[in-house]
């Protein structure tokens, strides 16, 4: 195995007191005590979602002297495959679209958990491949379980590991192994809490790194600017998060079209989790809605919609949210993108403008989607009287999946 890169550099924080001197919200909960705020639960979820623009800085330096090491990975590959498990998954589905784009290749998403049922039969038949493994923690049964499978039954297919534990086993298990390659960012995004927060964007934006190996300074550039739109996010809008989480709704459904379908899917994750499933939440593209999925939109369901920068696609988004507007569907929504059509929003309605978005574009824009589900989760948490940190009060999940028996053919 080769390590590319490691960081043990402590990151700086002066985005905490900037934050709380913009959030009425946030400077309540940071005026307690770090024990207070330990007891609460919250200590650890409230910085790592905070701390995300500052480390994705830190991921991008970490990345763009890898070019050359990375180049020599992905060349002749004829497939790429993005695994992970959960919000690994997810994370996979938000760079999906921009990496077929910029390689040129067909790019699948899938879980560790079908590389460990169905093995290769799941990827595409074109050889050489490369398997792409996502994990916060690098600890997870599937996790060396989905590489472990593939190294033995597919002989041409290479594997690069993007995770966040220098003490993980997907770090350590394959040391001696060729074949087989590790990033590990730094380690502020390896997130103490339960829920994946900024491991999630940075493990995103450090995999979207493959598909701009021959423009360095321009990933480095959209970094900067991804980093600049998500302060500017969380230094204006995080008490109109925290107000709307805290009205009465039972059920959060999040729409979204292409790229921002992983941050979607995420987003409803992190209401389940941080909730512990007291709001029922998913996730559906615009157009799949109608196919179904509407008829769960009740008087107390949150809309939460990520609006695309494409005009064709937000054509067909904004005629789904005025179909909802005249059947009268939903408690409220909360409407996210730019310059976002006059009359599509109602009275009850939440509107955050993000100026600048679509010159990012759509397939860049899930690690900003993805902050607001993480922000309505947090705040909707401490109203249901549990810990963000690790809101499972009975242990029902764990920042880690717990071992379970993995079984090979002869089983």
């Amino acid at each position: 195995m080769d390590k590319f890169i490691t960081s043990e550099r402590p990151i700086e924080h002066p985005w905490l007191t900037s934050i709380a001197g913009a959030s009425k919200e946030v400077a309540a909960l940071l005026d307690r005590s770090d024990d207070e705020q330990r007891t609460a639960g919250y200590f650890h979820t409230l910085r790592e979602i905070l701390q995300q623009p500052a480390t994705w800085l830190e991921t991008g330096a970490l990345m763009t002297p890898l070019a050359e090491e990375l180049q020599s990975v992905i060349e002749g590959v004829r497939t790429l495959v993005l695994t992970g498990s959960g919000s690994s998954q997810y994370a996979a589905e938000c760079i999906r679209l921009a990496l077929q784009s910029s390689l040129k290749i067909p790019v699948q998403t899938l879980g560790g958990g079908a590389l460990l049922t169905h093995e290769g039969r799941e990827i595409g038949p074109a050889r050489p491949g490369l398997l792409l493994s996502l994990g916060r923690s690098g600890d997870s049964p599937e996790s060396v379980g989905a590489i472990s499978v593939i190294l033995a039954s597919e002989p041409e297919i290479r594997h690069l590991v993007v995770t966040c534990n220098a003490e993980g086993r997907l770090t350590k298990t394959y040391a001696d192994n060729p074949r087989v390659k590790v990033i590990l960012l730094a380690e502020q995004t390896n997130d103490c809490s339960l829920v994946m927060t900024s491991s999630f964007t940075n493990m995103v934006l450090a995999a979207a790194f493959l598909g701009m190996l021959n423009a360095p300074d321009q990933y480095m550039k959209l970094v900067e600017g991804l980093s600049r739109k998500a302060e500017d996010l969380l230094r204006t809008h995080i008490d109109t998060l925290a107000a709307l989480s805290r009205r009465k709704f039972a059920r959060a459904i999040f729409l979204a079209s292409g790229a921002g379908l992983g941050a979607a899917r995420e987003s409803a994750l992190k209401m389940l989790e941080m909730t512990a499933g007291g709001v029922w939440a998913t996730s559906e593209s615009y157009l799949a809605l109608r196919h179904g999925p509407m008829s769960a939109v009740h008087p107390d369901t949150l809309i939460v919609c990520f609006l695309s920068s494409d005009p064709l696609v937000r054509a067909y988004e904004c005629d789904l949210i005025r179909e909802l507007n005249d059947k009268q569907l939903g408690m409220a929504k909360l409407i996210f993108g730019e310059s976002i059509p006059a009359g599509l929003a109602q009275s009850q309605d939440v509107v955050i403008e993000c100026d600048g978005l679509g010159e990012l574009g759509d397939e860049n824009a899930p690690v900003l989607d993805v902050i607001l589900g993480q922000l309505l989760a947090f705040f909707r948490c401490l109203k249901e009287g549990l810990k963000p940190d690790s809101p499972s009060a009975g242990g029902v999940i764990s920042r880690v999946v717990q071992e379970f028996r993995l079984h090979g053919p002869e089983n």
